[in-house]
């Protein structure tokens, strides 16, 4: 799935194609695209038909359009999602779901999605332009009100493996298994080490690393190991050339040149290096 870098990308290609105009008629091409819509596809379409997009934001991995009306159009990714800005006259991409045409009869925005995993809808906007549903979600390690203290204190009352804490986005949001493991190597922190032995000076420094192996990706547009990822204008990220931990199983490690290892982890898989990232002594449990 998308992690935050691949989200702020989309959310920055959208402020600077769709902020500030209005949506003229949406189309809903597959019910399964709006399934997190409850009233369905008539009121998905007219709800949004004359509603000005205020800006695109973004919590974490969550991606929203803040509309006039005081409500969000919240986009779930999922494995496949891709947020597309196309003009009028484009063919139609083979899974096409959603389309948003807009009253200046420029170009239009469409949701494609192969393996209809993500989807859109309608949320309220609570007092601090949040949608509701996504109100428990922690502010990210990119977040300008981003509280590094707080989110260190968090990480460290939570009884776990330090990598699992990470991917608990009532945390700290936005970190994902890929950034998790670029992260920890940075850090020289092996995945299992129990959060309540990590310091604050450790831990300040492990979010310090997640937030800047995560603007080091944004700046290459992010992380691309799936050729269904994509940016709004359907560029694909490159920061998987610059790896050091994540998917680099057996070559050598570029502090120590260790070989990284793979070990399993959550249904998943987490790289590290033994040299630099020791097991710790004692295991959880």
């Amino acid at each position: 799935m998308p992690e935050l870098p691949e989200v702020e990308v989309v959310r920055l290609g959208l402020q600077a194609h769709v902020a500030g105009r209005t949506i003229r008629e949406a189309q809903v091409l597959h019910p399964r695209a709006i399934r997190r819509h409850a009233l369905g596809a008539d009121d998905f379409a007219r709800r949004l038909a004359g509603t000005r997009v205020e800006a695109a934001r973004r919590r974490g991995k969550y991606l929203w359009l803040e509309l006039s009306d005081k409500e969000a159009l919240l986009a779930h990714l999922g494995m496949s999602g891709q947020m597309l800005v196309q003009p009028e006259d484009a063919p139609d991409e083979k899974h096409l779901r959603v389309r948003l045409r807009f009253a200046d009869d420029g170009p239009e925005l469409r949701f494609v999605d192969q393996r209809t995993f993500g989807g859109l809808a309608l949320d309220d906007l609570n007092e601090v332009l949040l949608p509701d549903t996504i109100a428990h979600i922690a502010r990210d390690p990119m977040d300008p009100e981003f509280d590094l203290d707080a989110a260190v204190r968090a990480l460290r009352s939570r009884r776990t493996e330090v990598k699992r804490a990470l991917l608990d986005q009532t945390l700290v949001s936005g970190i994902g298994n890929i950034y998790a493991d670029e992260a920890l190597w940075r850090a020289r922190l092996h995945w299992s080490r129990p959060t309540e032995k990590l310091t604050m000076a450790k831990g300040r420094e492990l979010l310090s690393a997640a937030a800047d192996v995560m603007n080091a990706a944004l700046g290459a547009g992010g992380t691309s190991f799936d050729a269904l990822y994509v940016n709004v204008n359907g560029q694909s990220g490159y920061f998987d050339r610059s790896l050091d931990a994540y998917g680099q199983e057996g070559k050598p490690c570029g502090r120590c040149g260790t070989a990284i290892r793979r070990e399993p982890f959550m249904n998943r898989s987490s790289f590290s290096c033994p040299r630099c990232q020791p097991r710790p002594r004692r295991q959880l449990g």
